[in-house]
């Protein structure tokens, strides 16, 4: 149930990915190669995802070997855990960034203050991988 709605996600957001950027440009041999790329990719993604997701067989004289799915539910949260507070942390000194560069334009001794602040937005990512590390060490 599971691997059948992640393999149904991944083909809806790469089929509206693709339209969306099949329609935005003009070029003919673009538009085909956009497609093409995308196409292989949901495909690798398709089986990647399925050999991955499916446990490993089990046999009666091996020994016990951790066949659920929480190693790679593991790997995931790691992975979550760095991209969110990355993407996070960009926003974060996206916003801080220009509004730092603007007043230090018009006032020049607040340099060290805005640093500070924009060093803020950055600890959010630091502390994702400080999580993701952590998690990676209960593996």
């Amino acid at each position: 149930m599971i691997l059948t709605l992640t393999l149904l996600s991944l083909f809806i957001t790469a089929l509206i990915g693709g339209i969306i950027m099949f329609k935005k440009t003009n070029k003919k041999w673009l538009k085909y190669s956009i497609l093409s790329i995308n196409l292989i990719l949901l495909f690798t993604l398709v089986i990647l995802g399925s050999n991955l997701a499916l446990p490993a067989r089990v046999y009666a004289a091996d020994t016990a070997v951790n066949t659920s799915s929480n190693l790679g539910l593991g790997y995931l949260a790691a992975g979550l855990a760095v991209g969110i507070a990355s993407i996070g942390a960009g926003i974060a000194v996206g916003i801080a960034g220009s509004a730092a560069i603007g007043a230090i334009s018009e006032k020049p001794e607040i340099l060290g203050r805005a640093l500070i602040i924009i060093g803020l937005g950055e600890g959010i990512a630091i502390y994702g991988l400080i999580i993701s590390i952590m998690i990676l060490g209960r593996l």
